[in-house]
């Protein structure tokens, strides 16, 4: 808890991870979203609303100890994570979107974090962790952490689209490698606790994984969304930025325990996402040519764009 490794580690990741999504990102990724308001909408909703609620229905359900319950939905109101541009290229969904929900996001997330988790450390009163909550000063500084390598990224690109480009995969694998170290050192750190908390959020979190993905998908269909968007926007609502809530667990709420769910949650939600994709794909009719996406192009620019951020 108290290593070097784990407490700057984990900020540094953070930070090469978000500069890797800003050298993918161009002001009109913000702006792309207006082309797809509908699909947009419904999937913010989802992320923003839907889930929180679903985590605290998980946590009473399976009666989580309370700093395992705040890990939950810290990681439920924590933005998407990249990877999901990645899976829903795979599952042939709209990139573009997905590209664009990443970028609005991280954004609306400084406020959206912070209300979440100091719900949830209000209602399961974790006392014996001695946290306080996410305070105004520890949420500047941990989106200071996300949102500034963005700015800096996407400057960078602006300024140099082939440096960028080259960028891309060195950022990847330095961010991977980084990431694996930190995570290694905090199971050798804390082996000795670990174990019962992951045996105990285990399941929770497997369901919590198709939770995401079935709401992020099956609500859009609902409400008359086209298939393409509905594949976006379950990637984007099923796979969360981890690093986010693992970083503000350990580095800012001082709680190795909180950052669990997240991390057992990153483990589990690829190959149940690769699992869901799969399923849904091979399930849906193939669309007409009225029913494709008007963003089709901007997908495949976009794609290229992030290179699979």
């Amino acid at each position: 808890m108290d290593s070097a490794l784990i407490s700057v580690g984990l900020p540094v990741v953070l930070i090469i991870i978000m500069f890797g999504l800003g050298l993918s990102l161009t002001v009109e990724d913000f702006t792309r979203i207006a082309k797809s308001p509908k699909a947009a909408a419904i999937a913010l909703v989802c992320q923003l609303l839907v889930l929180p609620i679903a985590a605290f229905g998980l946590v009473k359900l399976f009666d989580l100890a309370p700093l395992l319950a705040v890990g939950v939905m810290l990681l439920a109101a924590s933005p998407g994570g990249t990877a999901a541009n990645l899976f829903s290229h795979l599952f042939h969904g709209d990139v573009a979107l997905n590209v664009s929900l990443t970028a609005v996001n991280s954004i609306i997330a400084v406020v959206t974090v912070p209300l979440v988790t100091n719900f949830a450390i209000d209602h399961f009163d974790p006392g014996e962790s001695g946290t306080v909550g996410l305070q105004f000063g520890k949420v500047v500084q941990v989106f200071s952490i996300v949102l500034i390598p963005v700015v800096l990224g996407m400057l960078v690109r602006r300024l140099s689209p082939h440096f960028a480009h080259r960028m891309d995969r060195p950022v990847r694998i330095g961010s991977a490698l980084t990431l694996t170290l930190v995570i290694l050192a905090t199971i050798v750190d804390q082996r000795a606790d670990i174990v019962p908390y992951v045996q105990a959020v285990g399941i929770p979190m497997i369901l919590f994984c198709f939770i995401n993905l079935t709401v992020g998908y099956t609500v859009p269909r609902l409400l008359g969304v086209q298939g393409r968007q509905a594949i976006s926007s379950s990637m984007e609502v099923g796979i969360h930025n981890g690093v986010i809530a693992i970083t503000i667990a350990v580095s800012v709420l001082g709680s190795i325990e909180m950052a669990i769910p997240a991390a057992v949650y990153g483990v589990a939600i690829f190959p149940i996402a690769t699992a869901f994709g799969w399923l849904v794909t091979r399930r849906r009719s193939p669309e007409t040519p009225a029913e494709s996406s008007p963003a089709v192009g901007d997908s495949d620019a976009a794609l290229g764009d992030s290179s699979a951020r």
